[in-house]
């Protein structure tokens, strides 16, 4: 089945045609017939016999766009003067900037700001180096670090291509949360190396949001560095996703009226995402999940298992099954896809449980087409947001990182991660969810703020937060002079 277009693949045509009735039309007409979607219609010149229009078009994917404007340009005395395409034209010369909170228009600016009075406040840091939490952009900043080896759905991409990816997340941190991020893509592909490095970038960062790492390594790399550093350490592939994706069923689960101690699971796809999403079901309650990769059912009798599926084979499939993917969803409640497009059928959702479940998250194209699965699926939810139910991370990262960094957390631990999930469960009133509607949109400004608060809030609790209430600086203590 052919996908909708879309404005990830938006062009526009600045087309010239006579200037005579229903010449325009004609054009649209042409581009809808193409299966172009058409959006603003602009006048740039109108001329006595002529007319240039710069006209937008969603299209399916890049082939698509390219037809879309043959057949244009095949029309009689019409010409294409120039196609844009409006994603390029977005990332051109980056998506982020660096900007000063302060104007510098004097000597005593300067002096303040920077040399000879600076030097009174690096003394204070190094005497107290707390005090650089306050007194530097720390207290607010993210390192977004990548070595671009599992971007997206496009994989080992490297470090140069990912910088797209991890510059869009920075400036999703700063719409979302109002948290500074900048992107780190690292050239190498070592496990010491990128530990090492970002051990030593650290000191100027109050967290690390790790990114498209690919498994087991990332596993490794965030364990290990969550032990050496004082600083909040989130690998928002497995734990960003794991969060949203609870909350998502939280709100499911209230519309099917079942409880998740009582259903069993299915997650297809056991790699860091996978991995991450059992964890945090299991927190919550779920007791019976069974995963599959591309060899099956993961059990502890296959010998061909990491180190982390063997722990997922450990601690999951209490009923033993082995087979493939369809042995795994006869009986199933939730179907949880993180793996890769077309895989789930029409035969294998009528062989689960009444009032199915399914989470198709395979990006760009999930599981099973939303369009296919609707009347035999309950509740369908993917990762797209051209469809309801989009499961999104940004809907947690910006909000757990801003509620980390005002509690100055040590770091973000399971109990802040179910707080997190709840609050974005939460959002929706239980007299507004629906079918087609058990997830907040990511454009909803009350979601960031009722995530910080719960992650705050539990940090009090669990002993993370190291700050309780702001202190001001102001610097005059015994030892600033």
């Amino acid at each position: 089945m052919e996908s909708i277009p879309s404005a990830s693949y938006s062009l526009t045509l600045r087309v010239e045609f006579p200037h005579e009735a229903g010449a325009l039309g004609k054009i649209l007409t042409t581009i809808g017939e193409a299966g172009g979607l058409v959006g603003a219609v602009d006048i740039v010149r109108m001329r006595q016999d002529r007319t240039i229009r710069d006209i937008t078009v969603n299209a399916r994917d890049s082939d698509h766009g390219q037809q879309v404007v043959k057949v244009v340009e095949d029309l009689p005395q019409v010409r294409v003067i120039n196609v844009s395409d409006r994603t390029f034209l977005m990332h051109l010369g980056g998506k982020i900037e660096v900007r000063s909170k302060l104007q510098i228009r004097t000597r005593d600016d300067l002096s303040m700001v920077y040399t000879p009075g600076v030097a009174r406040v690096c003394r204070a840091i190094a005497s107290e180096p707390e005090r650089a939490f306050n007194l530097t952009v720390k207290r607010n900043t993210v390192a977004v670090v990548s070595d671009g080896t599992a971007v997206l759905g496009l994989g080992d991409i490297g470090p140069r291509a990912a910088m797209p990816v991890m510059e869009g997340k920075a400036a999703l941190f700063k719409q979302f949360a109002n948290v500074d991020a900048f992107p780190i893509c690292l050239d190498t592909k070592d496990t010491d190396a990128i530990v090492e490095t970002v051990k030593n970038l650290a000191p100027a960062f109050g967290g690390i949001n790790l990114e498209d790492i690919s498994a087991p390594r990332c596993f490794e790399i965030e364990e290990r560095l969550k032990k050496e550093l004082d600083v909040p350490v989130f690998h928002d592939d497995q734990h960003g996703t794991a969060v949203v994706v609870l909350a998502a069923l939280i709100n499911s689960l209230k519309i099917v009226g079942k409880k998740v101690e009582d259903l069993r699971i299915v997650v297809n796809g056991v790699g860091a995402s996978g991995v991450a999403c059992a964890k945090i079901i299991m927190a919550a309650g779920a007791k019976n999940i069974v995963g599959c990769d591309s060899k099956g059912i993961v059990h502890e009798g296959r010998e061909d298992l990491n180190e982390s599926k063997r722990w997922f084979a450990q601690n999951t499939n209490p009923e033993g099954r082995t087979g493939d993917l369809s042995d795994a969803v006869a009986g199933a409640d939730l179907f949880l896809g993180l793996s890769v497009p077309d895989v789930l059928t029409l035969e294998h959702i009528e062989s689960m449980n009444p009032d199915p479940i399914i989470f198709a998250m395979a990006n760009p194209d999930p599981e099973i087409r939303p369009e296919i699965a609707i009347g035999k699926a309950r509740i369908i939810a993917t990762g797209r947001s051209d469809y309801p139910n989009q499961i999104n991370n940004v809907l947690c990262f910006p909000g757990i990182f801003r509620g980390a960094l005002d509690v100055r957390a040590r770091e973000i631990d399971e109990p802040m991660k179910l707080a997190a999930a709840e609050a974005i469960a939460g959002v929706i009133p239980q007299e507004d969810l629906s079918e087609d509607y058990i997830i907040p949109s990511v454009f909803d400004e009350r979601v960031a703020p009722a995530v910080a608060e719960a992650v705050a809030e539990t940090a009090k609790e669990t002993g993370m937060a190291r700050r309780i209430q702001e202190r001001a600086e102001t610097g005059l203590t015994a030892t600033s002079f």
